[in-house]
């Protein structure tokens, strides 16, 4: 694929069009804008390759922190979360900084493939890979691609191959781990690991959730949930916030820059309070919800649990999006006690637009905010008990942060 000068100065009109309308912030100027447009201009238009192109659009986009825009096309680079469902962490060893493989989600890619948390990443197709001195950025990952690992085990060195996944929507790329897996720690203590909510809807999610709590998990005196890792998805959560609490509360809503320039009250929005069980249900949605960017979400009301007061939330640094918004709901609302290392700070309502030439620009068009007052985006949640992650410990097969949980509910 090759790209004209004209073909690219189109594009670029269509993102600085579609950014001044859109971006969510109700601060945002127009002006300083048009100055960072202007600033890159000759470096995207005389971009002689579709890469340098790229890249070139990507250093502009980034200008707008803490909520980056995203120029995707089929050939895009996915982040490790979603791409192998994995997360690294940097750690010095021997005296040089690599890549240690932290968050492996149960039947994503990385695990399928036989990696383990602890997993030291050498090389990806061949080629060495160390952290990089300037910024860090962990190795990121085509879509629909079959790539070979080299990773470091107990001073053993192993060729693993990653098959990352045809992605189900091309506006969010991601190969899909097991979402939801349910277990038991001690005698008492119930584990769900939720890896992810998938979907838009998360009718499924919803569903599954449902038979764990109406069957394995029914008894369980303490809860352990662990979004380790859980890079976030669609509005599944919802229903996870709803077992937390006997009764129905608000959660928090989406606010547009419109909401807030016309200084719109949220309780003059549309209410969604229940995850459908049936996808019949999905036209009365589209009817209710259609062209509304600001919704309030409240909890669905599902009666008292044994675990109720009894429960652990495990969070790490790689935990965003709506696991966060879960983990947020939780601790203000004192419904659980947040365990592990402050979350990413990434929540906000993104969405794709069509630009030309197989691209489109994701941009952020709404941030979440609690029914508390707080917004997330930015800042993180901040765990009650903090306990750092440790390669060594990992390397040994221990888990500190889930023993850290354990005990916190023994002592409850």
């Amino acid at each position: 694929m090759t790209l004209s000068r004209s073909q690219r100065e189109s594009i670029l009109t269509k993102i600085r069009t579609l950014v001044a309308e859109k971006y969510f912030d109700p601060k945002f100027d127009d002006s300083v804008w048009n100055s960072v447009v202007e600033h890159h201009e000759a470096s995207i238009l005389d971009a002689n390759t579709v890469p340098a192109f790229e890249k070139a659009v990507a250093a502009m986009l980034a200008e707008l922190p803490p909520s980056p825009l995203a120029l995707l096309s089929d050939r895009t680079l996915v982040t490790p979360p979603n791409a192998i469902n994995a997360s690294f962490s940097i750690r010095t060893i021997d005296g040089q900084p690599h890549w240690v493989f932290k968050d492996v989600l149960p039947g994503g890619v990385a695990a399928k493939a036989g990696v383990k948390a602890g997993d030291i990443l050498m090389a990806i197709g061949g080629e060495p890979v160390r952290p990089s001195v300037s910024d860090g950025a962990a190795p990121s990952f085509e879509m629909q691609k079959s790539v070979s690992i080299v990773i470091l085990r107990a001073d053993q060195e192993l060729t693993l191959t990653l098959e990352t996944a045809t992605p189900k929507y091309k506006d969010n790329p991601y190969s899909e781990p097991t979402a939801l897996t349910a277990g038991t720690q001690t005698a008492n203590v119930a584990y769900l690991r939720v890896s992810l909510f998938p979907g838009a809807i998360g009718i499924d999610f919803a569903n599954e959730l449902d038979a764990i709590f109406a069957g394995r998990l029914k008894n369980a005196e303490r809860l352990i949930i662990d979004m380790r890792g859980n890079p976030g998805g669609g509005i599944g959560g919802l229903t996870l916030m709803s077992y937390l609490t006997p009764d129905r509360r608000p959660i928090g809503y989406s606010k547009s820059r419109e909401m807030a320039l016309n200084n719109t009250p949220p309780d003059r929005l549309p209410v969604f309070d229940r995850v459908p069980r049936s996808k019949l249900a999905l036209p009365s949605l589209v009817f209710k919800f259609l062209g509304k960017t600001s919704i309030f979400l409240y909890t669905e009301a599902l009666g008292r649990r044994h675990w109720h007061g009894h429960t652990a939330i495990l969070v790490d640094e790689h935990t965003a999006g709506a696991a966060e918004m879960v983990a947020q709901f939780a601790q203000e609302n004192g419904l659980a006690t947040i365990v592990g290392m402050k979350t990413a700070g990434r929540l906000v309502t993104r969405r794709a637009s069509r630009l030309r030439f197989g691209y489109r620009l994701v941009i952020p068009i709404a941030a979440y905010v609690s029914a508390k007052g707080t917004q997330i985006e930015g800042n993180g949640i901040i765990p009650d008990i903090s306990i750092p992650w440790s390669y060594e410990d990992a390397a040994a097969g221990i888990d500190r942060q889930l023993n850290g949980a354990i005990e916190a509910l023994r002592a409850a």
